[in-house]
């Protein structure tokens, strides 16, 4: 088995119909297959084996495609890196994953510490100038359009997709052949997926959603992609329009967004709508049904689970409910305390046990034993299961924040704050925001006759992490709220609780 025989096979049944369309530009499954060919040969010819990583470091344009897909022909492993990231978490992931190869833009290399990765064989540049590293197109035009995917085992690993731990290090979420492939069938089944639809494909292909949920399971339906570089309001929906869109998949933010600016007009070609990667409000589904009379199908899965894992509707849609499991995946609400299955309506953690569950993370053993125990991958989600067998996510586990499907988590934000000679204690937590889901925000105590301002916290953070990282709202109080051992208590701060407000 291997991934990119999904592509193989649309070539063969529809040579000539569109799998991929990107600002004007179209390209059949025949092209696209050859284009990834070309990749797969010139990965080859660079010296690249079966097994190496190389990793991705590219915005939503048609050069991820092609480098993802010949990446899996070859046996190699593709790693997903966040464009919005900087330099030294860059170093970071690429350190990590032991990175041979790195295919960019001229734009994104600026947060490529060149000369600090020992491991780092070859630069490819896919958009811009390539300078002095290998420009892609070149190599492609001088490797061979004929190559077959390499015939791989189910649990060799394809891809790396970097998820931030609770520690604030990033963990590599190493997924099989064997994981994503049953997730685009899974994918296909459940969300109807037809040759001849049209997929829109706005959320980061960096992100497991983008990836597998929609990329990879869209070519395994023969379908069309249409790829859109950024989410912009205005752009997506002249494209809805235009491009005569049948399935819209987005976050939550987009079809908030949407709800208020499309007419029913707009949106008549569309004939499914799918949200993931957080939680939809129920008052914005019931209102995007009345208006358009479609429901917003959910699902929900982790980065750890390739990511589907719970989908809602199948047979029966229940607003507010994640859904049931889907094919060949069990769920259940473990106790906290002896982590035993409770009864229905009882809340617990959910646990999740199939084959789309993540072989590990990447060289982290003892992470990887805390989360998968007994066979039970562990997801850090607070909730409960109705007598009817729907599952609805209560509460979080972790402490992590959810700014519109992407994650933040507290530790490393602070980390970066404490950096501030001024600042003795720091909290960051998630506060509600209705259009993003969770905002960051940041309470700070300052050291006895320190004064910082607000600016300079931003600053601080601005050089170091990503942009959606960097607390929207700091506020500098006198103590933070902490339970007898002196842990912060971040559900008070995300609930508008105490943390006294500093003088003046």
């Amino acid at each position: 088995m291997n991934i990119a025989q999904n592509v193989e096979r649309a070539r063969r049944l529809f040579p000539h119909r569109t799998a991929l369309a990107f600002e004007g530009k179209y390209f059949s499954y025949q092209t696209l297959n050859e284009i990834a060919n070309r990749v797969a040969n010139g990965l080859r010819g660079l010296g690249i084996k079966r097994g190496e990583r190389v990793a991705l470091f590219l915005p939503n344009i048609p050069a991820f495609v092609f480098c993802y897909l010949g990446i899996q022909k070859i046996g190699a492993v593709a790693v997903s890196v966040n464009v919005m990231l900087k330099s030294n978490e860059v170093k970071f992931i690429l350190d990590d994953c032991g990175a041979v190869a790195l295919i960019t833009t001229e734009e994104l290399l600026n947060q490529v510490p060149r000369s600090d990765l020992p491991q780092l064989k070859h630069i490819l540049i896919a958009e811009g100038a390539a300078g002095n590293h290998i420009a892609l197109d070149q190599l492609m035009e001088r490797a061979s359009p004929i190559a077959s995917a390499m015939d791989m085992q189910r649990d060799d690993p394809a891809a790396i997709v970097y998820s931030s731990g609770t520690t604030g290090f990033p963990k590599g979420v190493t997924l099989s052949h064997g994981n994503v492939i049953s997730n685009m069938y899974s994918k296909n089944h459940y969300c109807g997926m037809r040759p001849d639809d049209r997929i829109l494909l706005s959320v980061p292909l960096f992100h497991c959603f983008g990836q597998n949920a929609i990329l990879n399971s869209g070519l395994n339906a023969c379908a069309t992609i249409v790829l859109h570089r950024r989410f912009e309001l205005d752009r997506l929906l002249r494209s809805i329009v235009t491009e005569k869109i049948t399935m819209l998949f987005g976050v939550p933010t987009v079809f908030i967004l949407l709800l208020d600016r499309a007419s029913v007009s707009d949106l008549r070609s569309v004939r499914y709508c799918f949200s993931a990667a957080a939680t939809m409000p129920v008052e914005i589904a019931q209102q995007w049904q009345d208006k358009y009379g479609m429901v917003i199908n959910e699902g929900y899965g982790l980065t750890e689970t390739s990511p589907f894992a719970c989908y809602n509707h199948d047979l029966k849609y229940k607003l507010g409910s994640i859904g049931t499991p889907i094919e060949n995946v069990e769920m259940k609400v473990f106790s906290l305390e002896d982590e035993q299955e409770v009864a229905p309506g009882e809340l617990g953690e959910i646990v999740i046990r199939g084959p789309n569950v993540m072989i590990g993370y990447w060289n982290r053993p003892n992470e990887t034993a805390q989360v998968i125990r007994n066979g039970w991958l562990h997801s850090g989600d607070i909730g409960r299961m109705d007598d009817e067998g729907y599952f609805y996510i209560v509460d979080r586990l972790k402490d992590m924040i959810n700014v519109a499907g992407l994650k933040v988590y507290p530790a490393e934000v602070e980390n970066i704050i404490y950096q501030h000679p001024a600042v003795a204690e720091v909290a960051v937590y998630g506060a509600a925001d209705a259009v993003l889901g969770e905002r960051v925000e940041a309470k700070i105590v300052l050291k006895a006759g320190q004064v910082a301002t607000e600016e300079e916290i931003r600053v601080l953070c601005r050089g170091q992490i990503a942009d959606f990282k960097i607390p929207i709202a700091v506020q500098f109080v006198e103590t933070l709220p902490k339970n007898a051992t002196g842990k912060v208590l971040r559900r008070l701060l995300r609930e508008g609780g105490p943390g006294a407000k500093a003088p003046g």
